[in-house]
Order: C-alpha cells, then structure tokens, then sequence
C-alpha cells in the first residue's frame, strides 16, 4: 500500500524551512507519510503581496530568530543563531533546486543546503555554499550552475512559482493536501492528521 503523500513546498531563503527540511526524514520514518519536494520562489510571492515579513522590522526579526532556536532545541538541531539572513543568492539556490528535483537529487541539495546555512554560516547560493552542498548531493558544481542559469529552469522556477500561488500558497515552509493548504513548520502536524484521514 503506497504512503500518503504530501507536496512540500517550499523556498531556500526561508529561516523557518529549515525545522521542516532538517526533519522530514524523521517524519517520513515515524508518520508513514512521504513527501514531494516542491521548490518556489517565494521572494517573488511576498513582493507581490506586498509581504515582505522581517527586513526593517527589527524586534520582529529578533523574535524570529530566538523563535527557531527555541524550536531547533525541541527538534534536537544545533543551528548558529543568527544565521546569514537575508540571502541574496536565494534565487540561485533555487533554480538549483528546480534542476535537482528534475534530476531526483532535490532533497539531498536542499538538506545540504540548510546545514550549511544554520550550522556553517555559509549564506545558499554564496560559492562556498554550492561547493559544499553540490559535493555533498554527488553533483558537479559547474554542469549544474550551467544548467540552473539556463533559460529552461529559470522558466520551471517562474512557473512553479506561478503553481503556488494559484494553489494558494503564499509563504514557506508549506503543505498541500488536494488543495488544503497548511501553511508553516508548526502546521506540519496538522497536515499529517489531514492527509490520514482522507
């Protein structure tokens, strides 16, 4: 019998993906449920709406950073609070991502990626990030930043992106179940007692 499935969408860039993406592994294991791995640009969705969460909101950004500390305790992950933040490379990181999921490796970058963002300090999308979390997924920095540069994925970005948003999708990290849309980390639970009992 297939396990339920779950459309993890999410973006590199976002701090609070990084509790979801550190542990979805755990939760495949102890939930049953599996995931598909769907990235966005969800930089390009905030500007749209005008939601742009913690640049020059400085108490609220505090907020948010002890606020994923708290939780990376309780998950058991050791994150290097602040980290980077915010990502200028993001979009790169990204078109990665698009390239990886077409090519099955999406989970491993995306993992990688997070590790050395939260615990290396290394920002996604800077080079000593690529060099490490390409190496770590098996994969040639340079044939795979040819082909996240290219015409084509920058395309797949825009329409995956387009995807979300008609899908209802506004922030990362999220989860859609049949057009259920449960939208952070802290929501993830819910998502998994959704896609159980339909």
């Amino acid at each position: 019998m297939a396990h339920p499935k779950i459309d993890f969408w999410y973006s590199i860039g976002s701090t609070y993906t990084y509790l979801t993406v550190m542990r979805l592994d755990g939760v495949v294991k102890s939930e049953g449920v599996t995931f598909n791995w769907c990235p966005f640009n969800v930089r390009h969705v905030m500007v749209e709406q005008n939601n742009v969460p913690f640049m020059n909101k400085p108490i609220k950004e505090a907020y948010m950073w002890r606020d994923v500390e708290r939780r990376s305790q309780s998950y058991g992950l050791s994150p290097i609070i602040p980290a980077p933040y915010p990502a200028p490379k993001m979009v790169l990181a990204n078109q990665i991502a698009m390239v990886a999921s077409k090519e099955g490796w999406c989970e491993l970058y995306t993992k990688a990626t997070y590790k050395r963002w939260f615990e290396h300090g290394e920002a996604p999308g800077d080079k000593q990030n690529l060099d490490n979390s390409l190496l770590a997924a098996g994969q040639d920095k340079d044939r795979v930043i040819e082909l996240a540069t290219s015409q084509e994925i920058i395309s797949r970005l825009e329409q995956a992106t387009q995807h979300a948003i008609d899908l209802g999708v506004f922030g990362s990290p999220s989860f859609v179940i049949d057009g259920e849309v449960f939208w952070g980390d802290d929501r993830l639970t819910d998502a998994i007692g959704w896609v159980k009992q339909t």
